[in-house]
């Protein structure tokens, strides 16, 4: 969902500056998009405050920072540019589709609400609903069951390494989406069947290629 259908990601990384430096955390500006795009709060918050914080403690901090997400974003939901194209594209030739994010549940829920997508896909699995967060396939592998769905037969959009890998790892292909990562990065660092600058450059035909070869598509 963030840095796929939504270009959410400045918002996250201005959230989460702001509550590392209220809580007097070190952190670098220029990794921190690395920790925690992709990742589930409650291990991104680990990360910084020691694996030993509470479980209790990981939920009311990652309830704040996603209030405050929800807070900043609201004024700004749109798709990411060609998004809404390729969802109603593949709506139209009955591919069943759902949304598989790290992100709570609050989160994805108000982003399709807001973007007025919830017709489309049949499910939608949040964080909140697996115990393993990526690069573990687990949330992948459990969206395919719901969707009844053979892995090997899914295709599915990423704009981070762990979230690449989390796809690669539950046999489905992996097109990158390089809203948050550099294209050359994506295609040098991971193993992402195809990369793309934006859904501008995708159609149906091009998804189906992807089956069509065994190394699929640049």
């Amino acid at each position: 969902m963030d840095g796929v259908l939504i270009d959410s990601n400045p918002f996250h990384l201005r959230i989460w500056s702001e509550f590392l430096t209220g809580h007097g955390v070190p952190f670098d500006p220029d990794k921190l998009g690395a920790q925690i795009f992709g990742q589930r709060d409650d291990h991104a918050l680990r990360m910084f405050f020691g694996s030993d914080l509470s479980d209790d403690l990981a939920q009311r901090w990652s309830e704040e920072l996603e209030h405050n997400f929800r807070e900043a974003f609201r004024a700004h939901a749109r798709p990411l540019p060609g998004a809404a194209e390729l969802i109603g594209e593949c709506y139209a030739q009955r591919i069943p589709m759902a949304v598989a994010s790290s992100a709570m549940r609050k989160n994805v829920d108000f982003v399709v609400e807001a973007l007025k997508l919830q017709p489309y896909f049949r499910c939608i699995v949040s964080g909140d609903e697996v115990s393993r967060p990526k690069p573990d396939p687990e949330i992948y592998l459990t969206t395919a069951l719901h969707l009844d769905a053979e892995p090997s037969r899914c295709v599915a959009f990423e704009d981070s390494p762990v979230g690449i890998e989390a796809v690669i790892r539950a046999g489905m292909k992996c097109v990158a989406i390089a809203s948050t990562f550099p294209a050359e990065e994506l295609r040098n660092d991971t193993h992402a069947h195809g990369v793309v600058r934006g859904f501008e450059e995708l159609t149906l035909k091009r998804l189906r290629a992807l089956f069509d070869s065994a190394d699929g598509a640049d």
